[in-house]
C-alpha cells in the first residue's frame, strides 16, 4: 500500500511539472518572469554542489533544527505537566487560546529589539510557532489514556510517577510525535519567512533575496524547490519513525495517526 501510494504521489507530480514545462513553452508566461521547470530542475541539482548555496542552507538547518528541538524539550514536559494536572489547565487554557492564534513572525521586530544575535533572533519565531502544536498533542495524548489502566496500576500500589511512566507517557507519545511532526512542518515555514524579511548572513531565505535582487528567478524557484524537500524528508522520515515505533497505535486507530 505504501508502495502504492508513492507511486501516485510521483505521477502527480510529474504531471504537474509536465503541465508546468508546457504553459512556460507555450509562450504565456516570460521566461524571464517564470523560468520553465527544465531550467529550474537542473538549477536545483547544481545548487546541491553549491558551496555557497550549502552554506546558506546550512544557516537555515540550524535555526529551524534547533528551534524546533528547544519547541520539544519545553513543550513536552509542560504538555505532561497540564495535561495531568487539569485544574492547572483549565486555569492556563485561556491564556494558551490567546497567544496560540498570534502568527509568530509578527513578533519578529519585537524579538529583534530585545536581541543582537541573527541565529536566536529567527530560532526564537521558530520556538513560538512550533511549541503549539507539541504542546497540545500531548495535552490529549494524555487525555486518551485509558482510565482502566490507570486505576489497575494504582490498585496494585503504584503512586502517580509510576503510573504516569508506565502507562500514560506510553500511551501519549505517539500523539507527541505527531505534534512534533506538524511543528517541523510549520518550524520549517516560520524559518525562511523569517530569512525572507529579517535577511540575515546566511539562510535559503536569504539566499532567495539575494537571487532575486540578481535577477536569477531560476535560482530563486531552485531554491524554492529545496525548501520543499527538506520538508517532505522531514515528515516522511518523522513518519517511518512514527510508523515503526508505534505500529500498535496505528493499528489501533486504523491508521489515523
Amino acid at each position: 500500500m505504501i508502495h502504492a501510494r508513492v507511486v501516485r504521489g510521483a505521477v502527480g507530480v510529474a504531471g504537474l511539472l509536465v503541465v508546468a514545462e508546457l504553459v512556460g513553452r507555450s509562450g504565456l508566461v516570460d521566461p524571464a518572469l517564470l523560468p520553465r521547470v527544465s531550467t529550474v530542475l537542473p538549477a536545483a541539482a547544481r545548487l546541491l554542489i553549491d558551496p555557497e548555496f550549502l552554506s546558506y542552507l546550512s544557516g537555515t538547518l540550524v535555526v529551524w533544527g534547533g528551534g524546533l528541538l528547544i519547541a520539544v524539550l519545553v513543550g513536552t514536559p509542560l504538555g505532561l505537566l497540564l495535561g495531568s494536572l487539569p485544574k492547572a489547565e483549565l486555569a492556563v487554557r485561556p491564556l494558551i487560546e490567546f497567544m496560540r492564534p498570534i502568527p509568530s513572525i509578527v513578533l519578529l521586530p519585537l524579538v529583534t529589539l530585545l536581541m543582537a544575535w541573527d541565529h536566536g533572533i529567527k530560532m526564537t519565531i521558530v520556538v513560538y510557532a512550533a511549541i503549539w502544536p507539541i504542546l497540545i498533542n500531548t495535552m490529549y495524548g494524555l487525555r486518551d489514556v485509558d482510565p482502566m489502566a490507570k486505576e489497575t496500576l494504582r490498585s496494585f500500589g503504584f503512586g502517580k510517577l509510576s503510573v504516569l511512566a508506565r502507562v500514560s507517557l506510553p500511551s501519549a507519545a505517539p500523539f507527541v510525535l505527531t505534534g512534533v511532526r506538524i511543528a517541523a512542518s510549520i518550524g520549517l515555514i516560520v524559518t525562511v519567512s523569517a530569512e525572507l524579511l529579517a535577511g540575515g548572513v546566511d539562510g535559503i531565505g536569504t539566499y532567495m533575496i539575494r537571487a532575486q535582487a540578481g535577477f536569477r528567478t531560476d535560482l530563486v524557484l531552485a531554491a524554492t524547490v529545496w525548501t520543499g524537500t527538506l520538508g517532505l524528508l522531514a515528515n516522511t522520515l518523522l513518519m517511518r519513525v512514527q510508523g515503526w515505533a508505534f505500529r500498535w497505535h496505528v493499528v489501533k486507530s486504523g491508521g489515523a495517526a
